[in-house]
């Protein structure tokens, strides 16, 4: 058997990579989704427990941010804050 045969091309396009690295695709986002519903499914137990999601998720988005842009967000927002007098 040639080696063209083990490793078929069509239009120059490796058909086993390809087929490979769309399944791997397609598995992560199968994984994607399901940890997507465990989120889902903490933010409800946090919601049932009395705590504001919203608030949540913005302390989180917090806590992703390097401590000078915090910094800078909250100083900007305090002045937009004083600017509008509120």
């Amino acid at each position: 058997m040639s080696e063209e045969n083990n490793n078929p091309e069509v239009g120059g396009i490796a058909v086993d990579r390809l087929r490979s690295l769309i399944e791997r695709i397609e598995r992560l986002e199968e994984e994607k989704a399901a940890i997507a519903s465990d989120i889902r499914d903490i933010f409800a137990e946090a919601k049932s427990a009395g705590f504001d999601v919203k608030i949540m998720k913005a302390v989180m988005k917090l806590r992703k941010m390097n401590a000078a842009d915090r910094d800078e967000q909250e100083f900007l927002l305090e002045t937009y804050r004083k600017a509008l007098d509120i």
